[in-house]
């Protein structure tokens, strides 16, 4: 049986790039970072939770063959290797943070919806980022 989530993978075209962008200026922290052959397994996460990470997969040997490779690095540039989502308590506050950190590609300020506020960005690959408020909801009063 399947217990919970642990890894989870973004392609990116460069790998000190993609840190320095999910670390310095989304906010993350760096995870596991080490070398096995030619091949280095690089992970982020939200801090203080270590218990998910974000493997930053760049295209290429040995994973890949080149060919395959020159595919994937077209279908990321192109913003078409899907995204993720994040929670936050506080999405006006981040947005106007991530700007003065120098974000620039936004595709959505924060906007107000009926399952919370939420604003868009893309990394610096075209990988869309969601990252959301939940609206509280109310539970039903149990007798």
């Amino acid at each position: 049986m399947i217990t919970k989530l642990n890894v989870t993978s973004v392609w990116v075209l460069d790998k000190e790039e993609a840190l320095d962008f999910y670390v310095n200026k989304l906010g993350l922290e760096k995870g596991s970072d080490f070398k096995q052959g030619a091949y280095r397994w690089l992970t982020v996460r939200v801090p203080g939770d270590p218990g998910v990470e974000i493997s930053l997969e760049q295209p290429g040997p040995p994973v890949q063959d080149e060919a395959t490779a020159a595919q994937l690095r077209e279908l990321i540039s192109k913003g078409a290797m899907g995204g993720v989502v994040f929670l936050t308590d506080d999405v006006r506050g981040l947005y106007e943070t991530l700007k003065k950190r120098g974000v620039t590609d936004f595709t959505q300020e924060p906007t107000d919806h009926a399952y919370g506020t939420d604003m868009g960005v893309r990394d610096p690959f075209g990988n869309a980022i969601r990252i959301l408020k939940p609206k509280k909801v109310a539970h039903e009063a149990k007798a």
